[in-house]
């Protein structure tokens, strides 16, 4: 089959938009829509050559944050306005996180791009082998892994003075999460996760913590994992050990049916979503910067007296 475009040979087939895409066209279409939610969201306005922005790119050393970060920095190597830390979190997880963090120093030094390294056991005294064998609290390791790893990628991008956080999750992951917020119908909580990173900047309501944004957003997992085979970008393929979400993955296997006999339903179900949690947004706004408060054990800014975080790392260290 030939691309639309030109008479090269395609490599790949996206029926929402009903385009056959070469390679030099669909890497083109991918940086395309990077660089258009970049400008729509904002992302470098304010920024000077004499006063830089620091992006952090939080880089797992999987395909996603691989991407992203290889096209952040093609995009804006040249670009005094902006400075690109990587920040990779050693969660402590025994033959699958040192791979990965050997994949994100190649990654960083091939670009050169900065690479920090936090750990839950330098920050917190405890890693994540240690919490699935005690488990205290009889939770999945997904339940106390996303509150540890959301902790101190704020941390260290407070510590790395970042203006911005920049996570490398795809259209297929924020559609899901879209989806399961709505399943929940907790609304406070889809308000939250749209400010943090998903309404443009100077929308967001949430001005307390370090702005998050997710520039692959529009991009689908399976054109992410394409680009990153024909731009032969180095990552690690390994699952998690311990990642078991029967939740994520029943909606995950829901949307890709829904997507196969309806194209176009994953970017239906963001657009349906921001529309809304803006919304929403707006109802919630008086209360939301008025009920945070600093955590009384380590400071963090939590709507509780304790933050999650400590309550966790109490409870495994009490075991």
């Amino acid at each position: 089959m030939k691309c639309t475009k030109c008479d090269q040979n395609a490599i790949i087939f996206t029926p929402y938009s009903g385009s056959h895409l070469c390679s030099d066209h669909f890497i083109n279409s991918v940086e395309r829509r990077v660089r258009h939610r970049i400008r729509t969201d904002g992302l470098i306005k304010g920024s000077t050559e004499d006063s830089p922005s620091r992006w952090v790119i939080g880089v797992s050393g999987g395909k996603d944050s691989a991407v992203l970060t290889h096209i952040l920095h093609n995009m804006l190597d040249k670009d005094p306005r902006v400075q690109l830390i990587a920040l990779t979190i050693n969660e402590g997880i025994s033959g699958y996180r040192d791979e990965s963090i050997e994949v994100s120093k190649q990654l960083t030094n091939s670009l050169g791009i900065a690479h920090k390294i936090f750990s839950y056991s330098d920050e917190f005294g405890i890693d994540m082998d240690e919490v699935v064998q005690k488990n205290p609290l009889k939770l999945n390791a997904c339940s106390y892994c996303g509150v540890f790893r959301r902790n101190l990628l704020d941390l260290g991008a407070n510590e790395l003075n970042a203006n911005k956080l920049f996570t490398g999750h795809n259209l297929d992951d924020e559609s899901q999460t879209a989806f399961m917020n709505f399943l929940s119908g907790d609304v406070s909580r889809i308000t939250k996760h749209f400010d943090a990173s998903l309404a443009p900047f100077p929308q967001r309501t949430e001005t307390a913590f370090i702005p998050r944004s997710k520039p692959l957003r529009d991009i689908p997992e399976k054109e992410v994992a394409l680009y990153a085979y024909v731009k032969n970008i180095p990552f690690y393929d390994g699952d998690c050990p311990y990642a078991v979400d029967s939740f994520r993955g029943e909606v995950r296997k829901l949307i890709l049916e829904l997507e196969d006999n309806h194209p176009g339903t994953r970017h239906s179900i963001m657009a349906g979503y921001e529309e809304f949690a803006t919304i929403a947004s707006s109802h919630y706004q008086s209360n939301k910067e008025s009920s945070l408060q600093q955590c009384t054990k380590c400071g963090s800014l939590t709507t509780q007296k304790i933050c999650q975080k400590c309550v966790f790392v109490e409870a495994v260290k009490a075991v």
